[in-house]
């Protein structure tokens, strides 16, 4: 007859999310054996390591306002959640997931691994786990074991904050959504004509007369270098590195208005609120031009701890084929002679990328073959590329005819779109060994506010982010889209308000 004759409430049925129910999918899935239940008697074991013990802190703030667990972090115990480092095939981002009753065990080579770890435990919880108020559970862990390394080694994310621009608060949200999709790179577009968004301490009027606007003609705004720091600090505690962008000689109008002397003329033009481009050059003749560019380069590069920064290079339409090469050939050293390698967006392969420099490729399916074989021949001839198709993974491209935000001049880039492409074959006549990864850029043109960044990143961020994480075998819009559509309950918890395209069973 059951429990109901003895007048008990019958026991919640519950069972674990499966464990290739992750975006992105994991290398290797082995399911099996007697879920692990957290309870109030669950500990975080870690190892005696700095690394690991900040890893075990920021699971137990993830799961303790929705468990009410105290869940405490220690060195000592068995059983419950271990995290540990340990020598293996791991990479230094790669992980291994164990689970079963008496506990979960994430073993990485390093504390980027355990952090990544960390966010595929969190998406075989329960939905529920990201609220913030305590929730009912149960929270199984299904049993088994996960083997993950990702596929490249750049999984970036582009915020454009000199359009409109975004607080250092907005841009922590923003990281904390792309660290659950194990995202690595915060690639920020710091200048533009529209904003300068970075105090440089030897050119003050950059960031407070140039930063002063944007878009529209609101109030703009800028990051002081405490700013900016706090923004790195806290991205490389969730083992994002920041990539700060400067754009030149193009998109520089915020520049120009500020210093008359880095006009050809000497006449500063005004502020510019509007959304044209290609209508600004720095002046290539000048060598004030280069004093201001070490300047900056010098600022910037003490302040980024990272191993890149972002010179732009694009829509340079204002400026001669001929100058631009010759201001990409006094600009790239620069950078080198402050420690860092250069990345700039795919018309640096024009001129002569230097050695180890990478190139970012955001042109289109029908972009001509003869600028595709300009980038695939710079790949061919040691240049990295990054992908970042305009009509594929533009994260401010408009969803369809309809959506009430974004741009269209790339098209419309439904979620299937955005998904199914692979990296490795995508550039004909580039070497799949010269594709270092994926990034989604994110232009704010159209975008003033953190829920407009989150309805036009999520569903397509996450599968980007799967694009530059799982191995290519995994690669199936039929299988994804039923993960993905799992992933809605979770954004409602996390309060992101996402687009949900009739293309995923939600």
């Amino acid at each position: 007859m059951g429990a109901s004759v003895t007048g008990a409430a019958p026991a919640r049925a519950a069972s674990p999310l499966p464990l290739d129910r992750v975006v992105p999918v994991p290398a290797s899935v082995d399911p099996g054996g007697s879920p692990y239940r957290i309870t109030r008697d669950t500990r975080i074991r870690v190892d005696d390591s700095r690394e690991t013990r900040r890893v075990g802190e920021y699971l137990a703030h993830l799961l303790r306002p929705s468990t009410g667990y105290r869940l405490p972090v220690t060195a000592h115990g068995g059983g419950g959640i271990h995290l540990r480092l340990a020598k293996g095939p791991f990479g230094a981002e790669g992980y291994r997931l164990d689970s079963g009753r008496k506990g979960v065990t994430i073993t990485a080579a390093g504390p980027a691994g355990l952090f990544h770890g960390v966010q595929t435990l969190r998406q075989l919880l329960p939905a529920a786990v990201e609220k913030d108020s305590v929730q009912p559970g149960p929270w199984l862990v299904a049993g088994g074991t996960i083997k993950d390394t990702p596929r490249y080694g750049w999984r970036g994310a582009m915020l454009d904050v000199s359009r409109h621009f975004f607080t250092v608060d907005q841009v922590k949200r923003y990281i904390d959504q792309l660290a659950l999709y194990k995202i690595n790179k915060l690639h920020l577009h710091l200048s533009d004509d529209q904003g300068w968004r970075i105090a440089i301490d030897s050119w003050p009027r950059l960031a407070s007369y140039g930063g002063s606007t944007q878009v529209g003609g609101g109030p703009g705004g800028f990051y002081s270098k405490a700013d900016y720091k706090e923004i790195v600090r806290y991205a490389s505690s969730r083992y994002l590195e920041v990539v700060p962008e400067i754009d030149m000689p193009g998109h520089t109008n915020a520049a120009l208005a500020s210093y008359a002397e880095l006009n050809c003329d000497g006449v500063a033009p005004p502020l510019y609120t509007g959304t044209e481009v290609g209508f600004s050059s720095l002046c290539v003749g000048k060598d004030i031009t280069y004093d201001f560019v070490d300047d900056v380069i010098r600022e910037l590069a003490a302040l980024t701890p990272g191993e890149y920064l972002h010179i732009g290079g694009d829509e340079a339409h204002s400026t001669s084929h001929e100058d631009y090469v010759a201001f990409m050939d006094r600009v790239q050293p620069l950078v080198a002679k402050y420690g860092k390698t250069v990345v700039g967006w795919h018309q640096l392969t024009g001129a002569t990328p230097v050695k180890g420099a990478l190139a970012q490729y955001w042109g289109l399916d029908d972009t001509s073959a003869q600028e595709k074989e300009q980038v695939a021949a710079a790949a061919r001839n040691g240049t990295g590329i990054i992908l970042s198709p305009a009509d594929r993974i533009y994260l401010d491209m408009k969803y369809t005819a309809d959506t009430p935000l974004g741009l269209d001049w790339a098209g419309l880039v439904e979620v299937k779109r955005s998904y199914d492409w692979d990296p490795g074959s995508y550039l004909p006549g580039a070497p799949a060994s010269a594709i270092r990864g994926v990034e989604a850029p994110m232009w704010t043109e159209t975008l003033s506010k953190s829920a407009d960044l989150e309805y036009m990143a999520f569903p397509r961020l996450a599968g980007v982010a799967e694009l530059g994480w799982s191995p290519a075998a995994t690669h199936d819009w039929e299988g994804y889209k039923v993960r993905l559509a799992a992933q809605g309950a979770r954004w409602e918890a996390l309060g992101i308000d996402y687009y949900r395209s009739p293309q995923v069973p939600w």
